[in-house]
């Protein structure tokens, strides 16, 4: 799928840059550390557990879910991220994968975090993509999905530090995610809206393998 070449492609390219912009990023977003801090909670609950974190980039968040307790590990489309990751945080596991085919066995996640790695997969395939988190997830595991709100997609060229990047960037409404959730198994437990003040505000959800 030329969307999923383009993508790798493209973090390829910025992985570096990327990762210099986002290292020290949730030390200033509290609300965002606060969501993270109830998902270790959801999983811890559970009774714990091996936790992905879908789209991990250079896994800083992989990274923060670790010094929360949880036991989290890392997957990414791009190999160049996964190297940045595994640079950065030589304790973790990373791996290089895609959210459209896990490679990862029926019901073995404790938990599954999807954080703003969702929007550049096409309207399509969001079906596809919450198939494989259903497939993975224990019964009654949490899922936390966060994601840019509102509507409409624009071809973002250029990205951090300046290097050429070629991938759609959807922005969706919580209900319109909410509803493919449901279609795909999970039962959708809480909605939290961020940054409504901003220009691209962001919207997470908790949702529950039914």
């Amino acid at each position: 799928m030329s969307w999923l070449a383009d993508t790798r492609e493209s973090y390829d390219t910025v992985a570096d840059s990327y990762a210099d912009v986002v290292r020290e990023a949730l030390a200033e977003e509290p609300y965002l550390r606060a969501i993270l801090a109830l998902f270790a909670d959801l999983v811890r609950a559970g009774g714990g557990g091996p936790v992905a974190d879908v789209g991990c980039g250079p896994g800083h968040v992989t990274a923060h879910l670790q010094q929360l307790g949880v036991d989290a590990f890392g997957i990414d489309l791009s190999p160049g991220m996964i190297d940045v990751a595994r640079r950065d945080h030589p304790g973790l596991q990373f791996r290089v994968g895609s959210m459209t085919e896990l490679d990862l066995a029926d019901g073995s996640a404790a938990g599954l975090l999807a954080f703003w790695s969702l929007i550049h997969v096409p309207d399509d395939e969001v079906p596809v993509v919450f198939g494989q988190f259903h497939r993975v997830l224990r019964p009654s595991a949490p899922l936390l999905l966060g994601f840019h709100a509102g509507d409409g997609s624009r071809l973002k060229t250029e990205g951090y530090g300046g290097h050429p990047m070629r991938v759609h960037v959807h922005r969706r409404s919580p209900g319109r995610v909410a509803d493919w959730l449901r279609g795909a198994g999970f039962t959708v437990e809480a909605e939290v809206l961020l940054d409504l003040d901003r220009s691209v505000p962001g919207a997470a959800l908790f949702a529950r393998r039914a």
